[in-house]
């Protein structure tokens, strides 16, 4: 166990954050209410990050989203914001506490070591069949999807086309095509020599992981793609240029504006959606503002309008759905959300939770949250298997992205982490082919 000294300074120094910043919020000073926490959220970030020796340190990444997440949404720059409830403010509290308590109970703490993946073409060959294998599902069941429903996104006139443009069971397929980049970059890291050949079937499938999105018109999936396959980056290599994350960041904004254009939300509409209270506010902040802010206070607006818990079924949900059990017992598919305005939909990680099982339940879950971080940290560092590295990308974006939607409870982070554990255990296979052979030796 790490020394208790730092323990208590790390979340002690949380805990007086915290209140000092609830304390704020009831004196009606919402900025410094906001500072602070985001002032906190920063400094265990770095602390974190210097005593693991990864900028994606899962511990660091869930606080400077959670912490800092909600120290934006206490600035209260909207009209649609307002005083949270007191049992919102201990959830939130109890969330950190509990992913905490989960992190560090009973794991032993161990420097994050950046190590080298080892040269390996066999390795390299089956990542490989998993970058064509994914790259071809996704254009087919594209293709089909287009065909069934009669039109692409990016070429409708509807505001929200991609809400439609879904057949079940097919459209997490079409989507897989994001964890492409991310393989690609361990394909590279493994590999003694790359063909000709091969580097045109990798540029194939890494535009088809762009372009898919692209003709979407789903901005996240195409955030993910590059997010997904940076932290695979960082985690395989001992050092990333500052210089080489600018450069990615920047050539994002432009694909975002374009996007942001084919959906149809132009300026006016989105400000008539967000209503800030001040008007001239730049359409640049405003929009990533609310895209983290306004998920807080659907989560308030949740504890303060709902009337009973579901106890699991929400939860539950991703079974039901891959089972496609959704289809025979109607019962599951609950659609009562509360939110602040019907077109802002995303919510926070733990919304579900708390719908289900209340404080009890958003605590519970983000203990849970927090031992399988920790475990997992471990896991990826002794793993010989590359692909652990994607299980470890794809949680990393989760937390990173805990203030931002209900990530566990969606049925696509399960079949991507399923696909993940077949691609685990058929790239993985080579290793243990490997020691059965030198156990016959």
């Amino acid at each position: 166990m790490r020394e208790r000294n730092n323990i208590i300074m790390e979340y002690g120094t949380y805990m007086l954050t915290f209140f000092a910043s609830y304390i704020a919020s009831l004196a009606g000073l919402h900025y410094l209410s906001g500072l602070v926490l985001m002032a906190e959220a920063l400094f265990l970030y770095v602390h974190w990050v210097k005593e693991s020796g990864s900028l994606v340190e899962l511990r660091a990444l869930f606080t400077l989203a959670w912490v800092g997440g909600q120290g934006i949404a206490c600035l209260q720059l909207s009209k649609l914001q307002a005083d949270w409830n007191y049992v919102t403010w201990l959830c939130f509290f109890l969330i950190f506490g509990g992913f905490g308590i989960g992190y560090e109970w009973g794991q032993k703490y161990e420097k994050v070591e950046e190590k080298e993946l080892e040269k390996d073409e066999e390795q390299a060959r089956r990542l490989l069949h998993c970058i064509i294998g994914l790259m071809a599902a996704s254009i087919l069941c594209f293709a089909f999807e287009a065909v069934k429903v009669g039109f692409i996104p990016l070429f409708s006139d509807e505001p929200h086309a991609y809400s439609y443009f879904h057949v079940s069971g097919v459209h997490y397929f079409t989507v897989s095509c994001i964890l492409i980049p991310a393989i690609t970059v361990l394909y590279i890291k493994v590999s003694t020599k790359i063909p000709a050949g091969n580097k045109m079937l990798l540029l194939a499938a890494n535009v088809t992981a762009v372009m898919i999105p692209f003709l979407c018109v789903s901005r996240f999936q195409l955030l993910f793609a590059v997010g997904f396959a940076v932290v695979t980056y960082i985690m395989v290599n001992k050092k990333i240029r500052i210089r080489t994350m600018v450069i990615l960041i920047v050539a994002l904004v432009p694909v975002y504006v374009i996007l942001t254009v084919f959906r149809h939300h132009d300026v006016s509409y989105l400000n008539s959606i967000f209503e800030m209270k001040w008007e001239k506010m730049p359409i640049f902040i405003t929009q990533p503002y609310m895209y983290v802010a306004n998920n807080f206070e659907n989560f308030n607006c949740m504890v303060e309008q709902m009337t009973e818990h579901t106890w699991g079924i929400k939860m539950l949900f991703p079974f039901f759905a891959l089972t496609g059990l959704k289809f025979v017992i109607p019962q599951v598919n609950i659609t009562q959300i509360y939110l602040t305005k019907p077109e802002l939909t995303t919510l926070t990680m733990f919304y579900d939770a708390y719908y289900d099982f209340g404080i009890f339940g958003v605590f519970f879950f983000a203990m849970l949250i927090g031992i399988v971080a920790k475990i997992l940290m471990n896991v990826v560092k002794n793993s010989k298997n590359p692909t652990a590295y994607l299980f470890y990308g794809q949680i990393a974006i989760y937390l990173g992205l805990a203030f931002f939607t209900t990530w566990f409870s969606n049925p696509t982070t399960w079949f991507w982490l399923a696909l993940t554990g077949m691609m685990h255990w058929y790239v993985g296979h080579v290793n243990r082919r490997k020691g059965m052979n030198k156990e016959d030796e």
